[in-house]
């Protein structure tokens, strides 16, 4: 039967099947990926102040804008609920919705801090869907011409360049792996591989398996060849859904994906341990309290501090985290636990 037949709890299984195949006469050795890890960058110069963090990045939605698009079979990975819909001929994307779904909110903040900070990270636009042909579901609202509005959702964009993918190697990269990267090889400093680190504590990025994160390519050609000798490497974050909450074995959405008491009440710093970020383990995670050089601390400390309390409060209103049913809260709470969390990685220090 085809998906299109189903409900929505079975539609939401349709997609979550597997990510998209890797394409064989792509892949690159172990060997050569270690190469463009060494000389990998994590970060881009960028006017922290002067973001629009709710517009976002260019090329995408409005927020809260109406969006109309068709239904599309497409194979995604993870358990939570997401469509592929074409808005235009060759322009599917994936739409992630849910009133309950905290990754929908959690999301499009996460990734919308990590853009105004400089970091890499696939875009998530808040918007209503408009979708033609979506299966009849809880979730949707019947509309005029047979179409399903979704009123919480957020289309996602990759993160703009060529994934990398390896022979025999799990898809994307695992936190240690950052420690690889070596500046003398024209990779990414210490300063900001450490600030990376760090901001996965200060949102508390609870699902941080390999999968969750993308090496890209962000040269213009994408042969195999070309992708094996990039000169622009760059490794970005894929999935961000289980964050302002506090990070947990399990991976539990009520408790680490958009969770104001838990968020609020998690230390930045483990108590009594100089400089180790404070940040769970997870079952299917790679990191887990990190050690925090003084470089690291500083370099993310001196972004933080260029976000304005306007910035802030754009930031939780168009992620919408004073609408979340179960773990949201008003805007102004969530500004000042951020605000907290921030004056903690501003008033440490760290041995180099």
């Amino acid at each position: 039967m085809a998906c299109g037949a189903l409900v929505a709890s079975v539609m939401a299984g349709c997609a979550l099947a597997a990510s998209p195949a890797k394409t064989p006469e792509k892949l690159l050795t172990p060997q050569e990926r270690s190469a463009l890890i060494r000389r990998a960058q994590i970060w881009t110069t960028t006017d922290v102040g002067a973001a629009d963090v709710a517009r976002g990045p260019d090329g995408g939605f409005a927020p809260g804008a109406d969006v109309e698009c068709s239904y599309e079979i497409v194979k995604f990975g993870g358990h939570t609920p997401k469509f592929g819909c074409e808005l235009a001929p060759h322009d599917v994307v994936k739409v992630r919705y849910g009133r309950d779904n905290g990754e929908v909110y959690a999301g499009v903040a996460a990734t919308r801090l990590l853009w105004a900070l400089g970091f890499g990270a696939d875009a998530l636009y808040p918007v209503h869907v408009l979708c033609r042909g979506c299966p009849a579901n809880s979730e949707g609202q019947g509309v005029a011409d047979a179409r399903l509005r979704f009123d919480v959702a957020a289309i996602e964009r990759p993160f703009p360049g060529h994934k990398v993918d390896t022979a025999n190697t799990p898809e994307g990269w695992a936190w240690p792996e950052l420690d690889l990267v070596d500046s003398a090889h024209g990779g990414a400093p210490r300063a900001q591989r450490d600030g990376l680190k760090l901001l996965a504590v200060l949102i508390q990025h609870s699902d941080n398996k390999s999968e969750q994160q993308r090496l890209y390519c962000r040269d213009e050609g994408h042969t195999r060849a070309e992708l094996a000798a990039c000169r622009s490497p760059f490794m970005s974050i894929h999935d961000l859904g289980q964050t302002f909450g506090r990070a947990n074995r399990f991976n539990r959405s009520s408790v680490g994906s958009v969770n104001l008491d838990m968020w609020a009440h998690t230390p930045i710093w483990r108590e009594g341990a100089k400089c180790v970020g404070n940040l769970g383990r997870s079952l299917t995670g790679s990191m887990h309290d990190p050690v925090i050089s003084e470089e690291g601390r500083a370099f993310l400390a001196g972004l933080l501090e260029r976000l304005t309390d306007a910035q802030l409060r754009e930031l939780f209103t168009i992620a919408r985290f004073d609408q979340k049913p179960h773990g949201g809260g008003p805007i102004d709470a969530w500004v000042a636990a951020f605000k907290q969390k921030r004056a903690e990685i501003v008033s440490k220090r760290c041995a180099s």
